[in-house]
Parts: structure tokens; sequence; C-alpha cells
């Protein structure tokens, strides 16, 4: 029914605001348990496959090719790799340990189920990486990167949300055990009491937005997408990982990285804009896939917990190595899979002056999230190959 680029963007918009207006005004009971993500990826899949929207459209590239390079360095900006470091010292280190989780994790899961996936699963596997170290906007440059097909995407949205549905309650419930968890670790009885010190040395940014700081985020973010492209086009291809695409994502996180060491990480609306850039990515995403695509989700969930229990292993192991408490621990390991959303959740209800120190983890996953998820795409290609 609709065919111009101007409409299709009108209804993917339109799917974006819908159920985000939904979450906030109604907060309805199952946005807790299926978040605004699936549905806004479900609901093109619909349109699209019974003909009312396109399964093909310049949108949709274009929105890959300009939009997705411009999320990614505003995303970025915000990252203060330095407070992390000052503020939560070890804790850092057991949220690595997860993320080591993640990456190994993949391959292993990769290997045992893979002759039940299709050819192109190990992009999937990639995108779904990039959510359980940074987020959802990992997930999306990664499937951008490696030209994950959409049905591959769509797999990794339902794996990422199935598994959800089961760790955030149980890192929520993890509180219980704070006592007997600091004995198997070991962990300084003071050190939460020191972080929570710390966290009132933050530098608080504004959050007023005006129209000359759209304007400034529009241009950096152009212009380091322009450079990222440029350099990108320029670089080899190496195997099935190392594409233009790849390279061009790889760079453009290097800047955005850079930038978050300049006064322009003060900009205030950053976060804002690159989260309804990425959302409305997400939904294009839905809009090309065809549900035949989606048959194999059993298997592909089926890997998602074997591989999730591995990284809930490395974070223990990270836990008992580094002497840190459960409060730590936990909010290390929603940082990873649940990201930016999950994390200041989990703190809350662990302990609520640490809702910054879960923040500025998360924050520290979306720095990260792109290269090692691409590393986490090569072992499983490795891992299938023939």
């Amino acid at each position: 029914m609709i065919q111009s680029s101007a409409g299709t963007l009108l209804v993917l918009v339109g799917i974006v605001g819908l159920f985000f207006f939904l979450e906030r005004y109604f907060r309805w009971k199952i946005f807790q348990y299926f978040p605004p993500l699936i549905w806004i990826y479900t609901l093109p899949v619909v349109l699209s496959n019974t003909g009312i929207t396109p399964l093909k459209s310049p949108l949709y590239d274009g929105l890959k090719a300009h939009a997705l390079p411009v999320f990614i360095i505003l995303m970025l900006l915000e990252v203060d790799i330095r407070a992390v470091v000052r503020i939560i010292g070890r804790g850092v280190l057991v949220m690595l340990m997860g993320t080591a989780g993640v990456v190994l994790g993949a391959p292993v899961a990769y290997f045992l189920f893979h002759s039940h996936l299709g050819p192109d699963g190990w992009k999937g596997f990639g995108a779904l990486a990039g959510s359980w170290i940074g987020g959802t906007g990992n997930m999306a440059a990664v499937a951008g990167g490696l030209g994950t097909p959409p049905e591959e995407m769509g797999l990794a949205v339902v794996a990422d949300n199935m598994v959800y549905i089961i760790w955030l309650p149980l890192l929520l419930s993890s509180r219980a055990w704070a006592r007997k968890f600091s004995r198997f670790t070991g962990a300084d009885p003071d050190r939460v009491k020191r972080m929570e010190i710390a966290v009132g040395s933050l530098e608080k940014k504004s959050k007023e937005v005006e129209m000359h700081h759209l304007v400034y985020l529009t241009f950096i973010g152009l212009a380091g997408a322009t450079l990222a492209g440029f350099l990108a086009s320029n670089l080899p291809e190496v195997g099935p990982i190392l594409t233009t695409s790849t390279w061009k994502v790889l760079l453009v996180t290097t800047i955005g990285i850079a930038l978050s060491f300049t006064p322009a990480r003060r900009i205030p609306g950053s976060h804002a804009v690159a989260m309804a850039i990425i959302y409305l990515f997400v939904a294009s995403m839905g809009a090309r896939a065809e549900l035949s695509g989606l048959a194999r989700a059993p298997w592909f969930l089926a890997a998602a917990y074997v591989w999730i229990t591995i990284h809930g292993l490395f974070c223990l192991l990270g836990a008992k190595l580094f002497r840190v408490d459960i409060h730590t621990a936990a909010i290390a390991s929603a940082a990873n899979i649940g990201g930016a959303a999950s994390a200041p959740i989990v703190a809350a209800y662990h302990r609520e002056s640490l809702i910054p120190i879960a923040v500025l983890m998360a924050l520290v996953g979306y720095a990260i999230g792109n290269y090692l998820a691409f590393l986490a795409a090569q072992l499983c290609y490795l891992v299938g190959a023939p």
C-alpha cells in the first residue's frame, strides 16, 4: 500500500513514537517483560510481510549509510573513561570479565548449535554480542557493519529479550545473597561506601537542550561519519569480517571515543538524539525481514541461554578474582547484558546511590561493544566454517 520513502519513514517514526508513548503514559506491565524494542522491530515485520510497507526501499539503505554512523558518534560522546576508572576501579575489571564471557561464550554456543542455524547465523551472533557487550545501539551498529540479514537481526532481538526476561530478575534477586557473596569473594566491606563518596565528584552535564546544541551535534555527527567513510573506502577488505562497512563502523567508533575526551562531550542532548536514531534504524531492520527466516528462533534461543550461562560464570570468576561485592557484580553484568537501560534498574534495586556508577559502566560497554562484537562474530565464523 505504501511505496514512497516519505510514507515509509512516516510509518516507522510513528511506530517508534507509539510504543514509547504507550510505555511512558500507560505504564502497562507487559513492557516490563517485552520492552518497546521488540515491538518496534516486530510490528514493521508484520506490516512489510502483509504488503502494507515495502520489503525493499531506498530509505532503509539511507538509514544504514548515513544515520547509523551519526548515531554511533553521538552515543559515544558521553563516555567518560577516566571517571569510570577513578570511581569504579576493580568493578570495571569484573565487567570486562563478563565481556570476555560474552566474546568467548559466543563461539562455544555457536559451535553447539550452528548446524541448526542458517549460513549467516554467525552474523546474528555478532549482532547479539554487540547488544550483550554494549546495548541496542551496538547491536544495530554491528549488524550494519556485518551486513547482518534482517531475519538474523530478528533472531538476535528475540533472543536478547527472552534472555533478559530470565536474567534481569536473577540479577535483582541476587541482592539477597550479599553477605554470603562477600564471604565467598572476600570483598572489602567499605568499598561500596568509598564509591558512593566518589560519585559526588562526577561532572554534571546540563539537561537543557537548545537549538544551537542540536546544530553542533548534527555537525559533529556528520563530520565524523564523513571522515570515517572516506578512510574506510581506502582500507583493504580482509575476509568476511573486515569489509568496508565494518571498517566504517570501527573508525566511526574510534572517532566517537576520541571526541568524548574533548569539550564536545558536554553538549546536552546527544544521548536522546542518538537513541531516537537507533530505534528508527531497528524499525527499518524489521521492515526488511521476511517471516520465513524467523523459523530458527528456538535453536537460536537455546544457544543464547548456553551463552548467557558462560557470561554468568565469567562474572562470578571476576568477582572472586577481584574481590568485589554482589552489588558491583550484578551491575557489571547488567551493564553488559542490558546496557544503559537495565544497569540503573539493577543499581536502584541493590543500592540506589550506585545508579551513576551503573550508567558509567554501561557507557564503557558502548565504547568497547563494537570492537569486541566483531571479534565474537569472527570467532563464530571460524568455528562454523566447513
